[in-house]
């Protein structure tokens, strides 16, 4: 918790302390009034005229001092120093006009309550137990002089000396509350005051773009962000109409209907497409909020929550589809051996079998985003790796008319990669380039090169002899569920992105300038590991 500020720092002390001195002030001048113009004929005369001319004179000057002096001192010093000279003027006025002393008594009560309501309460009491010593040493005075004009009675002197300390304490505790309250006040505003500039900043470094429009169709205030989409017309109190004349019909569709058209709009040629969301600043006003979301990241909002969603179905999915799918193809091979079967139908159960296996690995497509295994890195020779994938993919899975090939260096070439996973990546990428990496009327032909960059990083490229992948498409090749043929799932070159960022590679595409395709591979090598 931040410390109280200092007494002098608030306010509500300043004006206490401001009507205390002009209080001093009034009580000087009230006494000059009684020394010096014909009201003092109708009391008694001073015991010492010319002493109580000097004494009320003085407190004149000293009180017009305090209270110049009081705009631009420290309260505590100032008050003390006050109640010491009121305490002791008073008591030499009760020596030398003992007529008027139960008044000027009565007159210093107040001031002992303001000066406890002004400092710390022992303080307070101090100043209290030192009016009391005036008052008793006037009395005393009285009394050892055997001046019976002078000597007042006890009872009074006692009333006087309990009214003083009873004003102080209760005056000490009302100052306590009241610089509490008041240094709580200012604690509270300062919290405020930040997070109403926290709450300014986060407004205005937010990737949504905010916009306030009035009742007129101007903008009032805009984010970052939304200057952004606005460019210069931005600026300034301008008409939404004229910056943006798409999103002031999409403002005044809503406020007239209530329904928000959830299409994509594109403020400027160069920016992203945005979701426009409105809301009332105020219930019964006509301020408007304007929210402009980013739609490519509630695009990817909706498809991390589908792979969420995914995820979760994919449990009971392997249970579901992946046991009747393998009684399917068990059943298929034991047809296919029946010698008794004729051709045509052996046709049909070859079809049958293939669909299943497709369907299989769709399925192991769907469990292997659900699954997300953590990588177990291990040192891989990309050489023998690749010579051995070549020949095993060519066993089990011989292409129709196509040619696979890898390319390899004279020496080893070491990386750190799971050797299971970079298994499945390779095999997403050679399966792509013989679906689609070939061109019209061709069987493809698919190269897997082993290489080191500039910096010696391993590299690993599955290249083809196809039409290329256009610009717009290789934008987002690696999107969940983005596919361009009507039999794909969008899931393989995204699981093998995932793979290989899980174990700190990269997969990347790179355009090949006389034809075709290059899906790279970037591993971390042994001495990027050791030196991580």
């Amino acid at each position: 918790m931040p410390h109280a500020p200092p007494l002098f720092q608030h306010a509500t002390i300043r004006r206490e302390r401001y009507f205390f001195t002009l209080y001093r002030l009034f009580e000087a001048a009230l006494l000059c009034l009684v020394v010096f113009s014909p009201v003092g004929d109708l009391l008694e005369l001073p015991r010492h005229p010319t002493a109580a001319k000097w004494l009320a004179a003085g407190y004149l000057l000293i009180a017009v001092v305090l209270f110049v002096s009081g705009r631009h001192s420290r309260i505590r010093p100032q008050v003390l120093t006050g109640i010491g000279i009121d305490i002791w003027f008073c008591t030499l006025a009760m020596y030398v006009m003992p007529s008027l002393a139960g008044g000027i008594a009565m007159l210093l009560l107040f001031n002992v309550g303001a000066a406890a309501l002004l400092l710390p309460a022992r303080y307070g009491l101090i100043a209290a137990a030192c009016a009391v010593a005036g008052v008793v040493t006037q009395y005393l005075l009285g009394a050892i002089l055997g001046d019976g004009q002078t000597l007042r009675p006890l009872a009074e002197l006692l009333m006087f000396a309990v009214s003083y300390l009873a004003i102080a304490a209760l005056t000490g505790v009302l100052g306590a509350q009241m610089r509490a309250s008041e240094a709580l006040a200012e604690q509270r505003g300062s919290q405020a005051a930040n997070l109403a500039e926290i709450n300014e900043l986060i407004i205005r470094r937010m990737r949504t773009g905010v916009l306030l429009v009035d009742g007129e169709g101007e903008i009032r205030l805009a984010n970052e962000a939304a200057l952004i989409h606005l460019g210069d017309a931005g600026h300034g109190r301008r008409s939404l109409a004229t910056c943006t004349p798409e999103l002031k019909q999409r403002l005044h569709q809503w406020q007239r209907s209530g329904s928000n058209d959830a299409t994509p709009l594109q403020l400027k040629p160069d920016q992203p497409e945005v979701l426009p969301r409105f809301a009332r600043l105020l219930a019964e006003g006509d301020q408007v909020l304007i929210f402009l979301d980013d739609a490519s990241l509630a695009s990817r909002r909706a498809e991390t929550l589908t792979l969420a969603t995914l995820g979760r179905f994919s449990a009971s999915l392997a249970h579901e589809i992946r046991n009747p799918l393998a009684a399917i193809s068990y059943a298929t091979q034991l047809l296919q051996e029946s010698r008794d079967i004729p051709e045509a139908d052996l046709r049909l159960l070859e079809i049958i079998y293939q669909q299943t296996h497709r369907m299989n690995g769709i399925v192991e497509n769907v469990l292997g985003l659900a699954r997300r295994e953590r990588a177990q890195p291990e040192q891989v020779d990309l050489r023998e790796f690749t010579r051995a994938f070549v020949a095993d993919y060519l066993e089990t899975q011989p292409p129709d008319n196509a040619s696979i090939e890898a390319h390899l260096p004279g020496a080893p070439v070491i990386a750190m990669v799971d050797r299971r996973q970079l298994q499945q990546i390779v095999t997403v990428l050679v399966h792509n380039a013989l679906v689609y990496g070939r061109m019209p009327g061709e069987p493809a032909r698919i190269g897997l090169h082993v290489h080191l960059d500039d910096k010696g990083a391993p590299l690993l490229d599955v290249t083809d002899r196809g039409p290329g992948i256009p610009e717009a498409v290789a934008a987002q090749l690696f999107r969940p569920f983005f596919t361009t043929s009507s039999h794909g799932t969008g899931l393989g070159l995204y699981i093998a992105h995932e793979m290989c960022e899980a174990n700190q590679s990269a997969l990347t595409y790179v355009p090949v300038p006389g034809g075709g395709a290059c899906f790279r591979i970037r591993m971390a090598g042994t001495r990027a590991i050791e030196t991580r």
